[in-house]
């Protein structure tokens, strides 16, 4: 009897194209990385990618990283994020992604929550030291074994990668390919806090499926990515949507407009990904006449709710997806195909991928829970992550198992045309771009600053929300919010200002 085949994993669709173009062009640096993080640019093809992750990946095994053990990585959108995560999966480890804005506070919780074995970081990103960070985090995690960085200046204790990469040891072992194998915990953040999210290698690829899909990327593409990889839908919109078309993934560090326009001219891309705001206003200003190479723009809307009072998108050669976020739960596209250039109307059901063609392969099922709020499920969707709490030992009969995962958006369906409605996030949780935290903890925070401190969140069209604080002397709470190890946004929210106001 025949075994069924297992399902691919991200480096089984990498290693499908170097099989086929080992010579290709593949990774390219942002333009800025020097500044960034004060390393030389690299352009990789296929062949040397496959060169230098299978020395990170030796690294990690030589290091004594058991397999399935979790490794954290903190680091900018540059060449050597995809190559971590890819030289994880090929040692069999699990990769935990962590927000660059994330300090001591959040990276302590999050290494303790997934029992980390090592974390991965740079010495220094827009000259922060994030190496620090992670060596002062890893001091109270008891988990970590392993810490390693890229760049010069690394502190003492810290294992450099750039040198793991210069040896290319070949040391290896045996990993089952099978995409049904954990590939990455991912966090969110709920209305009963921090939330660790763990995902196959197959939810990942349906991720990446569905973005790629419905904005039809054609294959070999050149795509520019412009939104921060540190989550599941960057991951998908970044490192899964290269995998899947083969072509050359070029990297932008969000976000300079002049260096965006540089790079997508300079090597003729014809995909951006890019927050929907941001790729909005490129288009109503010349997208078209100023990057005349690019045909499909990936809008990511981490505030979905905005979507449907969206502008109109303008850009004549260059189609728009919108890409639904509803935190790491999971996501659905659907790309603008009107006259008027407005958002696509989205309904109740199964959604294929792409959306409107007949037979396609179903993405998902958009659902409204019986609370008001909307719900999603299919491959890409963490179901048991999301899962109620068990009821409690009085209750005799447990309530049957769901299938679905609510997103506690609130959301509600138009008699007249049967679309959706996003009307409102999920209440007590506040996001600042990509940066998502509970209402209680700003009051938490400020409390800590003493009387008279203010620390409070105002609604903002492009980001969600803004920070905005108010203290007796601004300086001496910014001075407090970094020693406590927190977020920059909240550090400053605290920052001088002439005219007094609270803005």
């Amino acid at each position: 009897m025949t075994q069924p085949t297992a399902s691919p994993t991200l480096d089984t669709l990498f290693r499908r194209t170097l099989a086929r173009q080992p010579d290709a062009l593949a990774l390219i640096d942002p333009l800025n990385k020097p500044r960034i993080t004060g390393q030389a640019r690299r352009r990789l093809t296929y062949a040397q990618a496959d060169r230098a992750i299978s020395a990170i990946a030796a690294h990690f095994i030589e290091s004594g990283l058991p397999a399935n053990s979790v490794i954290a990585v903190q680091l900018p959108a540059t060449v050597e994020f995809v190559l971590t995560v890819l030289a994880a999966h090929r040692a069999g480890l699990v990769v935990a992604p962590l927000p660059l804005l994330w300090r001591h506070a959040e990276l302590t919780v999050a290494l303790n929550r997934t029992a980390a074995r090592a974390i991965v970081t740079c010495g220094k990103i827009d000259g922060i030291p994030y190496a620090d960070f992670a060596m002062n985090a890893a001091a109270e995690v008891f988990s970590i074994r392993h810490v390693c960085g890229f760049g010069t200046e690394l502190p003492e204790g810290m294992a450099s990668l750039d040198q793991a990469i210069f040896q290319d040891s070949r040391t290896s072992r045996s990993v089952l390919q099978d995409g049904r194998k954990a590939a990455l915990i991912s966090f969110d953040v709920t209305s009963e806090g921090l939330r660790p999210v763990p995902r196959a290698h197959f939810s990942l690829i349906a991720g990446g499926l569905a973005m790629s899909m419905e904005s039809d990327l054609p294959q070999g593409a050149n795509i520019m990515s412009a939104f921060a990889p540190m989550s599941f839908a960057g991951l998908c919109a970044s490192l899964v949507s290269w995998v899947l078309t083969g072509g050359a993934l070029v990297l932008h560090h969000p976000f300079d407009e002049d260096v965006l326009e540089t790079q997508v001219n300079e090597h003729s891309c014809e995909v951006l990904i890019a927050p929907a705001p941001l790729a909005l206003r490129l288009g109503e200003h010349g997208l078209s006449e100023r990057m005349p190479s690019l045909r499909n723009v990936i809008g990511l809307w981490r505030a979905p709710e905005q979507v449907a009072s969206s502008a109109a998108w303008t850009a004549q050669r260059a189609s728009l997806t919108d890409v639904y976020l509803f935190g790491e739960a999971g996501h659905f596209s659907a790309r603008r195909t009107s006259e008027d250039g407005s958002p696509a109307l989205i309904k109740v059901g199964p959604h294929g991928a792409p959306r409107d063609v007949q037979g396609a392969a179903i993405a998902g099922d958009i659902l409204l829970t019986p609370r008001g709020t909307l719900g999603l499920r299919g491959p890409m969707v963490p179901v048991a992550a999301y899962a109620p709490p068990p009821p409690p030992a009085d209750i005799m009969i447990a309530p049957p198992p769901r299938d679905y995962v609510d997103t506690e958006y609130a959301a509600r369906a138009d008699r007249a045309t049967g679309g959706i409605n996003i009307t409102a996030p999920p209440s007590g949780v506040m996001a600042v771009g990509g940066y998502r935290f509970l209402a209680q903890d700003l009051q938490e925070w400020s409390r800590r600053l003493g009387q008279g401190a203010l620390l409070t969140a105002l609604p903002d069209r492009l980001s969600g929300h803004r920070l905005a604080g108010r203290a007796q002397d601004n300086a001496r709470a910014r001075d407090a919010l970094t020693e406590l190890g927190l977020n920059p946004l909240m550090v400053e929210a605290f920052r001088d200002r002439t005219n007094g106001a609270l803005t």
